[in-house]
């Protein structure tokens, strides 16, 4: 078979660093691929803290992050010492997931040496450039750079064959964050909370805000709610994981930090966030990947933006756009809190993010896509799963658009 090909996986962030963990958990298991795990530590201790949680430990750390830093100075950052691991490590190929910055810059060095690039959560679109800022234009540009698009939902496939993706490119597979979920979500307790977020009398609220778009005035607005409610229902306790920039905790803490029913912590582990999330009455959040992990958990949520890359969470009825005006947000809790079956309506499971099998597609595309080491005697080789797009093919003709996968994901 000759050696196992290094695939170059890329995260940087907590949310890149769950959703790609499946995938690399499932390239360890290959028989012809091999991760190599690449972090760019825009969130070091966090994405620590979720590689730590799934047993994956980091090969290279390019430690790009500076305080205060902006997106041009961490741009070239990341695009150098990117392109100079490229340039010295025999990379098969490249995975990126999602929107961020380390994902871009990723895909964009990976082009520059001629490596294919595999686009995890790819087809995501909001449609207005400016918002989320900077990941939608950040989605486009890997959209032009990937490969292969490993699209989460047939309504992202769509998006893509809008941009004139080739049909043969585009493979929906599931979001790998449901994989992460299933995984995890059995291993947790209670005890990973903090304490005064136990409480059994009473209904905890999970809130995170860290969007670059709602910083300053917008991320106090969604303070001064969370400080008018908590003073208006004594049976709500918010649990509130503060963002470790300082734009965020300077916005958050002058505002929050002295109210008996509002507990502000570190960053959560994976482990203690899901923790939280399943002991949840309700969720206030502007993270897409939390509307995606409180959709399949049956946590209604708020989310705390003007528009979601994610509608099939809304149409589903778990999502509700809410923006950041206080006025709105005190509104739409009032309405959960009085009327039990506008409550009800919120919390239907839903499976329209994928069935916990998404990083063994993608695995299996990897597999047929790149071609193990072969002795120079070998004329030929035959794909390593000649089958392995089958299932994928169903979504182009109506079915079902997540097909099930051969055997399951190890638990």
């Amino acid at each position: 078979m000759g050696p196992r090909r290094l695939v170059a996986v890329i995260a940087g962030t907590r949310p890149e660093a769950v959703k790609v963990a499946p995938v690399i958990r499932k390239l360890a298991d290959s028989a012809t691929l091999a991760p190599l795990v690449v972090s760019t530590s825009q969130h070091r201790e966090m994405t620590r803290q979720i590689f730590d949680d799934f047993g994956i430990s980091v090969d290279i750390d390019l430690d790009v992050m500076r305080p205060r830093q902006n997106l041009w100075d961490l741009t070239a950052r990341v695009s150098s010492k990117m392109g100079a691991v490229f340039a010295e490590t025999p990379v098969a190929a490249v995975l990126v997931q999602g929107d961020t910055t380390s994902a871009f810059v990723g895909a964009l060095a990976a082009f520059y040496h001629r490596i294919p690039v595999g686009h995890v959560e790819a087809g995501l679109r909001s449609h207005d450039r400016y918002s989320p800022f900077p990941e939608e234009i950040n989605r486009m540009l890997i959209g032009r750079l990937a490969n292969w698009h490993f699209a989460p939902t047939s309504h992202a496939a769509r998006q893509l064959r809008r941009e004139n993706v080739a049909d043969a490119d585009i493979f929906t597979t599931g979001n790998t964050v449901v994989d992460a979920l299933h995984w995890m979500v059995e291993r947790v307790s209670d005890d990973a909370l903090p304490a005064a977020a136990r409480a059994k009398d009473c209904r905890l609220v999970l809130v995170t805000c860290h969007r670059r778009e709602n910083l300053g005035e917008p991320m106090m607005d969604v303070a001064h709610a969370v400080r008018e409610l908590a003073a208006k229902y004594e049976d709500l306790h918010f649990l509130f994981p503060v963002h470790p920039n300082p734009a965020v905790r300077d916005a958050v803490y002058p505002l929050l930090d002295d109210h008996p029913r509002i507990t502000l912590c570190e960053p959560l582990g994976y482990n203690e966030f899901l923790a939280a999330l399943k002991k949840a009455w309700l969720v206030l959040s502007d993270s897409g990947g939390v509307q995606e992990e409180s959709t399949a958990l049956g946590r209604p949520v708020l989310v705390l933006r003007k528009e979601t890359e994610r509608p099939e969470g809304v149409k589903a009825g778990t999502l509700k756009l809410v923006g950041t005006d206080r006025k709105r947000i005190v509104r739409e809790v009032t309405r959960l809190c009085s009327s039990p079956a506008a409550y009800e309506k919120m919390t239907k499971g839903s499976k329209v993010f994928g069935d916990g099998q998404a990083a063994e597609r993608i695995v299996s595309v990897l597999e047929e896509k790149i071609q193990p080491s072969a002795p120079r005697s070998m004329a030929r080789r035959k794909s390593v799963k000649a089958s392995s797009t089958s299932s994928w093919s169903k979504e182009k003709t109506g079915a079902s658009p997540i097909a099930p996968a051969k055997g399951g994901v190890r638990v």
